[in-house]
């Protein structure tokens, strides 16, 4: 059949040709339409654009809870559960010096006296007294004490001894004159005061002066 269009074996050749025309064809359209999904064997895609944290923010690791932030700081508390500290306390100043130029072995004074109380026993008029002497100063300018040793003892005063007197026992800083019965009273009133007066023994062994000393 040559006057038909062609051996067998051409018509063969041009029907494969047209197959693979089509079946490119096909592929073509298939490709247009979406890529095929890709299997995942668990390796990372190179194509994948990496994350990149904000800026100051951590990252935690994988499973972690983020941590808590922490608490403010306790503040101290003292014994007793009190939070206030206490003020510190102001040192104590330092005792003052005990050094003294003032000599104690002084004698004792051959005329004066502290008086303490009055006593008519024996059937005379007596002052219950301490002999002493005047501390550290004069009496009259720092008003150092009169520092008494021994017992109490008495001597007799004489009825009408001459005696003057200031504060307390009269409102004076200068010596008044008083009787002895105003010495007296005041003595029975007021016991036990151990004011200093100046004093003179008579020829009978009695007191015949006695002028109060003045101390402020």
């Amino acid at each position: 059949m040559r006057g038909g269009g062609g051996t067998p074996e051409a018509l063969r050749r041009s029907l494969a040709v047209l197959i693979l025309c089509a079946a490119l064809a096909l592929t073509g359209c298939k490709a247009k339409d979406g890529a095929a999904p890709s299997v995942d064997d668990g390796t990372p895609s190179a194509s994948a654009t990496p994350v990149t944290p904000a800026p100051g923010a951590s990252a935690a690791a994988p499973g972690t809870a983020p941590a808590a932030k922490p608490s403010k700081a306790a503040k101290p508390t003292l014994a007793g559960g009190s939070a206030t500290m206490r003020a510190v306390e102001k040192p104590k100043p330092p005792a003052p010096s005990t050094t003294s130029t003032c000599d104690h072995k002084m004698p004792i004074s051959p005329d004066e006296i502290a008086v303490y109380r009055y006593t008519p026993e024996g059937g005379f008029h007596s002052l219950i007294v301490k002999h002493g002497n005047w501390g550290c100063g004069a009496p009259d300018t720092d008003g150092a004490p009169f520092e008494t040793v021994g017992v109490e003892t008495f001597i007799p005063i004489a009825e009408d001894a001459k005696i003057t007197a200031v504060t307390p026992i009269v409102e004076s800083t200068e010596n008044e004159k008083v009787t002895l019965q105003q010495l007296i009273d005041w003595l029975v009133s007021h016991p036990d005061q151990g004011l200093v007066f100046r004093y003179h023994l008579g020829p009978g062994a009695e007191i015949d002066t006695l002028d109060q000393v003045f101390t402020p």
